[in-house]
């Protein structure tokens, strides 16, 4: 009874003890994961579970969002999950999504998994249109996502129409031009084929490093007013702050650089950037909502700590996981290599198996020719003995009948009569019985002549036989010898084994080196592919142009023609404010 109690007092206790917890949904631009969360665990400790989970050690770029009353809210890390103003209902769902973005996406993402994280969330943004992009470089950033996703192109495999259920243009840029699904497919395809030999992650960085000079890429657009109640936006990203007019979001009206803020604060709905030049006025903004305004306040904080960050030496962190990246990058590139002529050897192989099967079938082909000649010789021959043992006896009788009117002349000049009349017809009988006599000595001899030739065209016959015959013999005794000497030389029986071998990989200085080499002569090529590049998307600009309905053009669409018209781009146009510096900041 005792130990009864006890047991039921233990159980209770450990019910007592064991943690409340809530079911979260996280959602990746890939996936959905659950998990069982305790009731006092902070934003970092879920966040430190979902990276754990997804293998990403580059963390600082990314954080959990959620929506409260149609305004975006970051997960605070230090803050209680609970603790913050989230649906009641379970699961919770947080969305996993970058926070902040790189200046330069090749340099500053290591990881695959954040490379691709990046690539799957620009993309997104650029097809749902909050990136602006103009057309020819949508029809290129389009010709990296099909490469990513289907590897090097097929014309076997990638048949007409393989893109026909793939999103991969802005709905703004198909609606602006006179071109069919077809029509642009066939302008993706010919890029696509160009990339071939790309790994997945390859093709994603292209895709980011075009994506990054888009003027919209990583910034965050916020509705402000200034002093005098004039409605603009504030932009934030990894450059700096910049203001813009609401109605064009390519081109700021003026910028300012992190490294040139001394200081930014807020007190209520007013915001205050003081730059370090002090001759440059003080400019202050208002913003309607607070949680906006801390929205605001986090986004400029951590896009300042990661400005300053990457101007100074990598932490060890950083660097071990750069070496490992680049050891990665040494050893798929080798193994790529090792591939690639594994199916160089494998398509030599198949091209010499394919020789020699259409050489086995010629030589098939060969045989029964010469079996049918040989049946045709054969034949002939037959009949030529036939007719000629024909002839033979026709030229016997004929030598008979001859012999047989020869005896009968002599009869008659045996039994010649005495009268002249007799004798007259005697002699008519004898001229005409020698005058048959010689045509039938005539006849026969002819006769013979024919027989002898027969018997020559049967010897000739017999002898082309004979031929038919050794070249059959020739052919067959060649298709017996040379598969066995064609796969003694393609051996087709080691591909398995030398496939299967296990590759070590001695990362030595002299394979650093060259590697190193390698890494310069790929620079090189990219300026050049760069040039080239552009060459292109001017190329696919002009000729589509004819196909632009004007009347479908959007602002942006405008807007971002002019800029190319004067030769702005993103980076020129955040630097023009900065040149008018030691002026008053008037907006």
């Amino acid at each position: 009874m005792a130990g009864a109690i006890a047991s039921r007092m233990s159980f209770s206790s450990l019910k007592r003890k064991q943690p409340k917890t809530f079911t979260v949904r996280i959602v990746t631009m890939d996936a959905e994961m659950e998990f069982s969360c305790e009731v006092k665990w902070k934003g970092k400790d879920l966040f430190d579970l979902v990276c754990r989970t997804l293998g990403l050690r580059e963390t600082w770029f990314f954080g959990l969002q959620y929506t409260i009353k149609d305004t975006v809210a970051w997960l605070k890390m230090d803050k209680k999950v609970l603790d913050h103003d989230v649906p009641t209902e379970e699961p919770v769902t947080f969305h996993f999504l970058a926070k902040f973005y790189p200046e330069n996406a090749e340099e500053e993402l290591v990881q695959e998994i954040t490379q691709h994280l990046f690539f799957l969330q620009v993309k997104k943004q650029i097809l749902d249109e909050k990136i602006y992009c103009p057309p020819e470089a949508s029809v290129l950033l389009a010709s990296y996502a099909v490469q990513a996703k289907y590897g090097d192109y097929d014309p076997s495999v990638h048949k007409r129409g393989f893109l026909a259920q793939e999103e991969l243009l802005p709905k703004r840029v198909i609606n602006l031009y006179q071109m069919t699904p077809e029509m642009w497919e066939e302008r993706i395809t010919a890029w696509y084929a160009e990339h071939r030999g790309r790994a997945r992650d390859e093709a994603e960085m292209e895709y980011l490093k075009i994506a990054q000079d888009l003027e919209m890429y990583g910034v965050n657009y916020f509705a402000i007013k200034n002093k005098k109640g004039t409605e603009l936006l504030l932009g934030v990203d990894a450059l700096g702050l910049h203001i813009y007019d609401p109605e064009n979001r390519l081109t700021p009206k003026i910028s300012f650089p992190w490294n040139e803020i001394r200081n930014i604060s807020y007190s209520d709905k007013e915001f205050t950037i003081k730059p370090l030049d002090k001759k440059i006025d003080v400019f202050k903004f208002n913003s309607s909502k607070l949680r906006v305004n801390k929205l605001i306040l986090q986004l400029c904080i951590g896009n300042h700590d990661l400005f300053m960050r990457r101007r100074k030496a990598d932490s060890l962190e950083v660097q071990q996981m750069k070496a490992q990246a680049r050891e990665e990058k040494a050893r798929k590139q080798m193994e790529r290599q090792r591939l690639a002529r594994e199916k160089q050897m494998r398509e030599e192989a198949e091209r010499t198996r394919d020789e020699l099967e259409r050489r086995l079938l010629q030589l098939k082909e060969e045989a029964t020719m010469a079996n049918e000649a040989l049946m045709r010789s054969e034949e002939t021959a037959d009949l030529l003995a036939e007719k000629a043992q024909i002839t033979e006896e026709e030229a016997k009788l004929l030598a008979q009948k001859a012999a047989e009117a020869e005896q009968e002349m002599q009869r008659i000049k045996a039994t010649a009569i005495r009268t002249e009349e007799e004798k007259r017809l005697m002699e008519q009988k004898v001229l005409e019985a020698e005058m048959l006599a010689l045509k039938m000595a005539e006849e026969s001899e002819r006769r013979a002549k024919e027989a002898d030739q027969l018997k020559q065209d049967l010897q000739e016959a017999r002898e082309s036989e004979r031929r038919a015959k050794q070249k059959l013999l020739e052919i067959t005794s060649k298709s017996s010898y040379t598969p066995m000497n064609s796969s003694t030389t393609t051996l087709p029986a080691d591909l398995p084994s030398f496939i299967s071998e296990s590759l070590s990989f001695d990362f030595k200085d002299t394979d650093m080196k060259r590697l190193s080499m390698e890494i310069e002569k790929e620079k090189v090529e990219y300026m050049e592919k760069s040039k080239h590049l552009q060459e292109q998307l001017n190329e696919l600009k002009t000729e589509i142009e004819a196909l632009k309905l004007k009347e479908r053009e959007t602002a942006l669409d405008i807007l971002h023609s002019e800029n190319a018209d004067r030769g702005n781009s993103k980076h020129n146009t955040i630097k023009k404010p900065q040149a008018q510096g030691r002026r008053p900041i008037c907006i």
